[in-house]
């Protein structure tokens, strides 16, 4: 069939070519960079790094890798030639008879092992199942199921988030304006108003956290700090227990975990500068994290310059293990999700700090609820039903604005970050509190409005659209309703 759609388009090329002055290499280009392929060819399971797999799965327009849980678009870039999110060349190859049978990713080559895709796998390029006629299927309002989880359920309505606004969001990630959203939940004014799933997940299915890790981290060092296994505010790599480091330098011995959990260790390490030593992609290929970061030279003195660096806050995990003595996950269950009443069938944590968990980031995988739960947590300054889990002190500090990063105020592994919102009398701030994941993984507190909003999501490395949910439709229709029973609307013109 490609043959075929090929011969068809060469002659086209050339009768135009017969009528218009063109270069034999314009032409040869025209040809190498037609984008007419069956993508479904492509399709398969393919070896993939240090002995895992990959699916390679056809949409409408584009090819998409599946890695574990996460999709990455790969575009058309010529005949069997692609580009992946980050601009690397991904050509394919095939054999003597046009069949595909490998890929190349920098300069290494990967086998198809077989031409089948998981049913989990193809569900990750559908927000939902299609009606009989073949078109989305549209979502009328559904009240949250009540759970004995701790969380109160209401319903959409008057004075509260607007039914006609769920659905909305809602029916946006069916028919694509939000793509990649795999779960909507909304909590506002001390209930749960929406909660919906999409790409296959449910609200027993945990999901990747990436950088979001980091709050909990910050979480499990202040319940570390409340048991009186930690100071925050004291020298804290000697913890570790290395004997020695690289590039040995005394102001190593000065940082802190309030350092480490703001950004601010000092430590040549910036996951927005590639060419950084300490950035992740790099301390991910080595065969121990945290000896990698420790090992980085400082680049300058620590509780000043703040550079985002997912190392540090890795290493105050393993700090907390070994102030403890035990595995990071133990200690969570044990201080932080068995009081929140998060089971451990519940969630799932590999804090393996090696080069085998390269394409995993040691990060948590959580359901929406319970990230809701930890949400709850941070609004009540660290109680649940009554029970003190995390010191207020320590929530009321994670969630001080202690460096800045960007454009953005940062706290102790939670963000700070604040939009203008379009209302019908003009333009509003709103400041919110938020933990923050590659994909769409988020949660937004907005104090102003006793809002509490989750989202996981699956666009990695792209823009994801939360944002635009948040400021285009959620806060305006929420602050509209603020006023209309006569509260003061958040923020100034």
């Amino acid at each position: 069939m490609q043959r075929a759609l090929r011969r068809l388009l060469i002659a086209a090329i050339l009768l135009v070519w017969a009528s218009t002055p063109v270069t034999a290499q314009t032409l040869a280009a025209q040809i190498a960079e037609a984008p007419l392929r069956d993508l479904a060819e492509f399709e398969g399971h393919y070896e993939y790094r240090d002995g895992g797999t990959l699916f390679i799965v056809a949409g409408s327009e584009r090819l998409f890798a599946i890695i574990g849980e996460s999709k990455y678009a790969l575009r058309a870039a010529g005949t069997d030639r692609f580009t992946n999110p980050g601009g690397d060349a991904i050509p394919f190859l095939r054999d003597a008879d046009g069949r595909i049978v490998a890929f190349k990713e920098h300069g290494d080559t990967f086998s198809r092992l077989s031409s089948s895709v998981s049913a989990a796998a193809r569900q990750l390029l559908q927000p939902r199942p299609p009606g009989p006629d073949g078109r989305p299927v549209v979502y009328r309002y559904e009240r949250p199921a009540q759970l004995s989880d701790g969380i109160r359920v209401g319903a959409a309505g008057p004075g509260a988030l607007p039914r006609e606004v769920a659905e909305r969001l809602v029916n946006g990630v069916i028919d694509g304006t939000y793509a990649d959203v795999r779960s909507i939940v909304v909590h506002h004014r001390g209930a749960l108003l929406l909660e919906e799933y999409f790409y296959g997940y449910d609200r027993d299915r945990p999901h990747q956290m990436r950088s979001l890790t980091k709050s909990v981290i910050s979480l499990l060092v202040g319940a570390a700090v409340d048991r009186g296994l930690l100071r925050a505010d004291k020298p804290a790599l000697a913890r570790l227990g290395y004997a020695a480091y690289g590039n040995p330098d005394p102001r190593k011995a000065m940082v802190t975990l309030t350092d480490l959990l703001s950004h601010r260790s000092g430590f040549a390490c910036n996951d927005y500068d590639a060419a950084s030593p300490g950035n992740e992609g790099k301390l991910y290929e080595t065969s121990d994290w945290a000896k990698a970061f420790v090992d980085l030279p400082m680049a300058a003195d620590p509780g000043t310059i703040a550079r985002y660096c997912s190392s540090g806050i890795i290493t105050t995990g393993r700090v907390v293990e070994r102030a403890a003595g035990k595995p990071l996950p133990e200690f969570a269950q044990e201080a932080l999700f068995g009081p929140l009443g998060i089971r451990p069938a519940d969630w799932r944590w590999n804090f393996t700090l090696d080069r085998s968990q390269r394409d995993e980031f040691g990060q948590v995988y959580l359901r929406p609820r319970d990230l809701l739960k930890l949400g709850m947590l941070i609004q009540q300054r660290g109680e649940w039903e009554g029970r003190r889990v995390v010191s207020a002190s320590w929530v009321d500090a994670a969630v001080a604005r202690q460096s800045r990063i960007d454009d953005s105020d940062y706290g102790l592994g939670i963000w700070h970050r604040w939009y203008r919102v379009q209302t019908p009398v003009g333009e509003r701030r709103v400041d919110t509190i938020m933990l923050s994941g590659n994909g769409g993984q988020k949660v937004y507190l907005v104090p102003s409005l006793d809002l509490i909003v989750v989202f996981t999501g699956g666009a990695f490395n792209v823009e994801s659209p939360v944002n635009a949910m948040m400021t285009r439709v959620l806060l305006p229709a929420l602050m509209e309703a603020a006023s209309s029973t006569g509260q003061r609307p958040p923020g100034g013109g």
